[in-house]
This record gives structure tokens, C-alpha cells and sequence, in this order.
């Protein structure tokens, strides 16, 4: 039995060193590459190019599901099997950077002749910093702008689309009185928060206060964008529903029954498939309109995803050669015409199948006015929970006075864990 002991204490000694060397293909340096839904399909086939732009090196790509990554992620955290490279969500870069499961890539920035903050729409490679450290490089954008019926809008007044609030409630006004009935001139989906977030960030609202500590929802300018908000289902503009309640938006675009939508990059090859040849025309996106008295267009936020590299990779001079060849903007260019998401680097906009594609005009526009969601690991959950409890003001349940006073109690309570471990650091005490 002793024997046996020091043999499995000798086997578990030589993993590391085995997990360590292998990897290698053909005497090359294996580099593992976790990316995440179509993106996973797609960068598969840019693979035989980078190969051999980088002949020491042997990508592999695992294509792991969206509904399971971050689950996923944090478990290869915890088990220490993480990827050499990642693509995450924008929003998560708080969390797994500030667990420690990120390598800080300030200094291959620093060395890189590819990849440099200028090259970068501002406020999306302000979603790579945290902490004041950049932990992954833009690989594509996703931001919000309002596609439109052209014909509803036209005869509305508004044939390029509203540029202020009141066009954009005037627009809305207007053509609720050419549809019909059952009709609303506006897709508001209850249960997705990014538009209502979007409305608080126009209104100068910084969502959370005190270094991201505390809810600001109560505050002046997230409860002016509220009261925009909510006011328009009370005045039966968007129908009361979540997107799966109101079954195909595609068709009831195409039959007038909504003229406008506030949705992103990925409905532009949606709009395409799903409306036929004839119905094309009826379609066209702008960029957002903005609140009255202030510059246009409106702020949108800036989503998308980054690539990361994992501070427990043993190949992280290879993992950056990856970043850098997906940064590239012919590579971008490429990507967008595999995938449909949109380049973060600007000089892929050159592209001739981005320059002449009058339908994703709107975004280049507005990719120019994005800002980053509150660099908090909670976000997206508070996010979430917020347009949960607005919609008991949408409902008339509850006024919208406390509906917001309970979101900024339930928000406090979410970041308490960040009061206190702000408080340690910094020696003072936080409740």
C-alpha cells in the first residue's frame, strides 16, 4: 500500500510538468483558443491563414455555446484548466479580471505595432480597462441604433429617422395614427434592459455612484430617461410584452404593425434573410436620437466582445500573436463578412463591403458615441434586475417613484460585497 502511495504521489508530481509540455503539434507551440457561438464557427476558418503567418504556432479553436461560457469560464478558473485565449463578453471583463483570472496586457500593448488605443473607437476600448489596466483587446462591437419603417417614418415626417426626443415621441405619435389599431409604432421588449440603459446614459445618468458602490436610479437623470421610458407603453406606444411574448417582429415589421426597433448589428443579416427581396426597401437604421438640447446623435452603449489572454497560460507570447492577427483590419474585414459583427478597429470601416452597405452606415456613425456599462463585476445582473422592476411601473402596479426608490435598495445590496472590499483597501469602513 506505501508502495502504491509514492507511486500516485509521484504520478501527481509529474502532471504539471506534462500539462506544461504538451500541447505541441508537429514540434510547434499549441495555443488554446475558447470562443463563443457563431464567433467559435467562424474564427475556425481564418485559422489555416494565421498558421501560416505564424508557422511556430498551432491554433485550436474550441467553439463553446453562449448560454453555457460563463458558467464555463469560471469553472476553468477554479479547476486552474483554463484557455491560453478567450473571447469574452465585454461586460465580464470586471469580473474574471478583478478574481485575478486575466493577464494585464498593458505591456504588450506597449511593444505592439498592431494593436494601440488609436486604432480603437474610444468608448470601445474603454470596455478593455479595469482598474486602470487594459485585460483584452476589441475584437468586435455591438451597440445599439433604431431601425425603421422608411415609408411610416416618411409620412410622418422623419424620413431620415428622429433626431431628438421629442421628433423621436412626434415620429411616434404620428405614425400611430396611419397603423392600425392593434398597432404600435415602436418595439420596446420589456424584458431587455440595454434600451432603458441607453435612455439613462443620454441623460447623463452614471447609473451607479460613489465608484460604483451604490445605485444611482433614484437620481434626477436616470428618472428623467425613466419617466421617457415608461411613459411610452402608458400612452400605448410599444405593446406591453418581452420579445418572446410578441412571436415574429421580422414579419410584423414587414406588415407596418411596429416602425421602429432599437436593436443591434446582428439584425442587419437578420433583416436580410428574413424579409423577402421586394420587402428590403421598406427597411433602413439610424443612428439614435439624442435628448432635446443636447449634441447628436444620442450615446449607445458599447458591447461587443474582447479577446483576453489567461494569466495561467504557459503560452502567452503565442496567445498575443493571435490578438494581433485578429486585430488586423483586413482580418476584421473578413470577420464581418463571415460573421456579421461589426469591427472594433477603425480602418476595417475602409472595407468596400462595409463603406457601401448604407445599412450599417448607422453604426459607424455611432460607434463614434458609445460609452462603456459601469465597470463593475455585478453589472449585468443589476442591469437585468433593473428592467425587472420597472416593469411593475410599466404595469401601473407600482409608481415609478418607488419603483425606482427599490431598485437603488436592491442595487445597494448587490454591491454591499464591493463596499466592503473597497473599504479593506483602502482601510476605511463601508456598509
Amino acid at each position: 500500500m506505501a508502495r502504491r502511495r509514492r507511486e500516485l504521489a509521484l504520478l501527481l508530481s509529474l502532471v504539471p510538468a506534462v500539462a506544461g509540455c504538451a500541447g505541441g503539434h508537429d514540434g510547434r507551440a499549441t495555443v488554446r483558443f475558447w470562443g463563443m457561438g457563431r464567433e467559435g464557427e467562424v474564427v475556425r476558418d481564418l485559422v489555416p491563414d494565421f498558421e501560416r503567418k505564424n508557422p511556430g504556432v498551432h491554433l485550436v479553436v474550441q467553439q463553446i455555446p453562449w448560454t453555457s461560457a460563463h458558467e464555463k469560464l469560471l469553472t476553468a478558473v477554479v479547476g486552474r484548466s483554463t484557455p491560453d485565449i478567450a473571447q469574452l463578453g465585454n461586460t465580464w471583463i470586471p469580473e474574471f479580471a478583478g478574481i485575478g483570472a486575466l493577464d494585464p496586457l498593458d505591456g504588450s500593448v506597449a511593444k505592439s505595432a498592431a494593436v494601440s488605443a488609436e486604432r480603437y473607437f474610444p468608448g470601445v476600448w474603454a470596455t478593455s480597462r479595469y482598474d486602470g489596466a487594459v485585460y483584452g483587446i476589441p475584437w468586435y462591437v455591438d451597440t445599439r441604433v433604431l431601425y425603421y419603417r422608411r415609408d411610416l417614418l416618411a409620412r410622418a415626417g422623419y424620413p431620415a429617422g428622429p433626431r431628438t426626443w421629442s421628433e423621436w415621441r412626434d415620429a411616434m405619435w404620428k405614425v400611430k395614427q396611419i397603423q392600425p389599431p392593434s398597432a404600435h409604432p415602436f418595439l420596446l421588449p420589456t424584458n431587455e434592459w440595454e434600451q432603458l440603459a441607453i435612455l439613462g446614459l443620454q441623460k447623463g445618468s452614471p447609473l451607479l455612484a460613489e465608484n460604483g458602490t451604490r445605485g444611482a436610479f433614484s437620481g434626477p437623470e436616470f428618472r428623467a430617461a425613466a419617466e421617457f421610458y415608461v411613459g411610452i407603453f402608458h400612452q400605448d406606444l410599444a405593446p406591453i410584452v418581452s420579445y418572446s411574448q410578441l412571436g415574429n417582429a421580422y414579419q410584423e415589421f414587414a406588415r407596418g404593425n411596429i416602425a421602429m426597433w432599437m436593436t443591434g448589428p446582428w439584425n442587419l443579416g437578420e433583416f436580410r434573410r428574413r424579409l423577402s427581396p421586394t420587402e428590403q426597401n421598406l427597411w433602413m437604421t439610424a443612428p439614435l436620437p439624442a435628448p432635446d438640447a443636447t449634441p447628436w446623435p444620442g450615446v449607445s452603449f458599447s458591447g461587443g466582445s474582447s479577446l483576453a489572454i489567461f494569466r495561467g497560460s504557459q503560452r502567452k507570447p503565442e496567445a498575443w500573436k493571435v490578438i494581433e492577427f485578429l486585430s488586423d483590419p483586413a482580418v476584421q474585414a473578413r470577420f464581418y463578412a463571415l460573421s456579421g459583427d461589426l469591427p472594433a478597429v477603425r480602418a476595417a470601416w475602409d472595407d468596400p463591403a462595409l463603406a457601401r452597405d448604407e445599412k450599417a452606415r448607422a453604426f459607424r456613425v455611432q460607434v463614434e458615441r458609445v460609452v462603456a456599462m459601469p465597470r463593475v463585476p455585478e453589472w449585468e445582473q443589476i442591469a437585468q434586475h433593473t428592467a425587472e422592476r420597472l416593469e411593475a411601473a410599466i404595469r401601473g402596479r407600482e409608481s415609478l417613484s418607488a419603483a425606482l426608490a427599490a431598485i437603488d435598495r436592491d442595487v445597494d445590496r448587490i454591491l454591499e460585497k464591493r463596499r466592503w472590499m473597497l473599504a479593506r483597501r483602502t482601510g476605511g469602513h463601508g456598509r
